[in-house]
């Protein structure tokens, strides 16, 4: 018989951990009736924490330094 330890971690640190490595969430959902798709979804989704190692990638696009005009 084998014994296995059995360890809780709080909601907090397991976010922690995630945000500190990354997580990649990649998915396919398709709704279909008698064999007609309907619609497809495809998820590919990136979480991470953003710091001075990690830029965010948002400031990279150049629609988010250009600034913006006012309507006159």
């Amino acid at each position: 018989m084998t014994v296995v330890e059995r360890r809780e971690i709080a909601l907090v640190d397991l976010l922690d951990r995630l945000l500190a490595g990354g997580v990649v969430i990649t998915g396919d959902i398709t709704l279909r009736i008698a064999d007609v798709d309907l619609v497809r979804i495809d998820l590919n989704a990136l979480i991470s924490s953003v710091n001075e190692q990690v830029p965010s990638p948002f400031e990279l696009l150049p629609a988010a330094r250009a600034p913006r005009e006012e309507p006159a």
